[in-house]
């Protein structure tokens, strides 16, 4: 395990170094015109021709594929020490370096921002998630030329490159399908973008972007799930690239919706956590930290801190409140496995390529903390909590079983999420705290 310190806007020098790594790259971009080299004379078949010579990343570069989850707490994943399953993340864990001190803004666009450019949020324009910009220096979500993501310059250094999942930094009103796309990820030297727009998306009904255009995949297809749709069409990406040219590295940036809400697992994700969350969250966080302290991914002297304030304890609540909290849970941890089942499906399909080997892995479990937006008593529906509307109990108790299909836009209470960030306090939005701000990372 890594204990350096390691923040989100320093990982984008790790890419950059698998160039000078492998050769010295080039230090000017975009690269200046080649000279033309041929002969011209007053007849054809007197002149030499010189066709500009396309750019070739350094021999050796390796592949990279770089996965950001979303929304994950530290003491979330079995990798740290969590109660939800991730055997993708152990086995590179096992396979790397493990890092227990890596920071994020405690907030998406911020940490997105800042990943993709190698810069401090502020500096990417991205004080803020794009929704909430301001027209002020650092917060108007505008990233200009100043700011070249990691994907251009590698593009501009032979790779090819594209963006599979959740884009949460494109400025809100440029958005729509009248543009500008400068700011998209196929402006942003992405060659290829599959995915959507926007802070989350319905996992059942997504509202897809492939490039700029909408589309609708889940259209007559009743067992469509977005993060399984994710894994088919990065996995058939890569395997196009590695069919026609061989020897082109590639640059694969994977950002999951999940875990961020609503949590849209399959039902067997969610069967294999049943009643393992009827104990409640006060000896779930006890039951992680002893875990965290026997991996080693915290020291042996480090204390629990207490309930976070406003929280109540598992104990006071009444045996209605118990059942629907405990499935809000079951969900969430049945999302997280899947996410990382397919992430795994991912990894395969590169080894089937035979370029396992020649590819470095970076797996950020978390752009943030884990999300503390489900209220007390979690929702049926998130955007009830962004809009003030209160759900009342006995409705969620009705429709417990329909959380997280289809019919629910599905969030768990804020006293799971403040579990999820085990041993540290508060959680997504508090930059003030570890819980906000760190997450577990393994580079393979």
């Amino acid at each position: 395990m890594h204990l350096v310190r390691f923040s989100v806007f320093v990982a984008v020098g790790i890419l950059l170094t698998c160039l000078s790594a492998a050769a010295v790259a080039q230090d000017v971009l975009p690269r200046p015109q080649q000279p033309f080299k041929g002969t011209i004379n007053l007849r054809a078949k007197e002149s030499i021709p010189d066709f500009p010579q396309p750019v070739q990343a350094p021999k050796g570069a390796p592949n990279i594929l770089l996965i950001l989850l979303d929304d994950v707490g530290f003491g979330a994943t079995s990798t740290f020490g969590g109660p939800c399953n991730t055997p993708t993340f152990q086995m590179l864990a096992d396979n790397g370096l493990k890092f227990n001190q890596f920071h994020t803004t405690a907030l998406c666009s911020p940490t997105r921002a800042a990943l993709i450019t190698g810069r401090n949020h502020h500096s990417a324009h991205t004080g803020v998630i794009t929704e909430a910009a301001t027209g002020f220096p650092g917060y108007d979500s505008v990233m200009l030329k100043d700011t070249a993501t990691v994907a251009e310059v590698l593009k501009q250094n032979g790779y090819g490159t594209a963006w599979f999942g959740k884009n949460h930094n494109i400025p809100d009103w440029q958005s729509s399908q009248a543009g500008p796309f400068d700011l998209w990820p196929t402006g942003l030297g992405f060659e290829y973008f599959y995915g959507f727009i926007g802070g989350d998306t319905n996992q059942w009904r997504p509202n897809v972007i492939e490039g700029t255009k909408p589309i609708e995949p889940n259209l007559g297809n009743p067992d469509y799930n977005f993060d399984y749709d994710m894994a088919d069409q990065a996995i058939k990406w890569i395997a196009m690239q590695k069919a026609m040219s061989p020897d082109k590295p590639f640059f694969c940036y994977y950002a999951p919706g999940a875990t961020h809400a609503p949590h849209h697992p399959k039902p067997e994700w969610v069967a294999k956590y049943k009643g393992k969350f009827d104990q409640g969250w006060d000896k779930l966080r006890e039951e992680t930290f002893a875990r965290q302290k026997q991996l080693g991914v915290i020291p042996a002297n480090t204390k629990l801190n207490p309930l976070a304030p406003g929280l109540v304890a598992w104990d006071t609540l009444s045996a209605e409140q118990k059942k629907v909290y405990a499935r809000f849970m079951e969900v969430y941890a049945g999302f997280l496995e899947q996410t990382d089942f397919n992430v795994g499906r991912v990894i395969d399909s590169i080894r089937e390529t035979g370029q396992l080997d020649n590819t470095i892995i970076i797996y950020i479990a978390g752009d943030n903390g884990a999300s503390a937006e489900g209220s007390l008593q979690g929702l049926l529906n998130e955007m009830t909590f962004f809009n003030g509307v209160p759900e009342n109990l006995k409705d969620v108790l009705a429709r417990v079983d329909e959380i997280g299909t289809w019919k629910t836009y599905n969030h768990y209470p804020a006293a799971w999420a403040h579990a999820m960030c085990t041993p540290f306090q508060w959680t997504k939005q508090v930059a003030s705290h570890y819980g906000g701000t760190r997450n577990g990372m393994v580079i393979s």
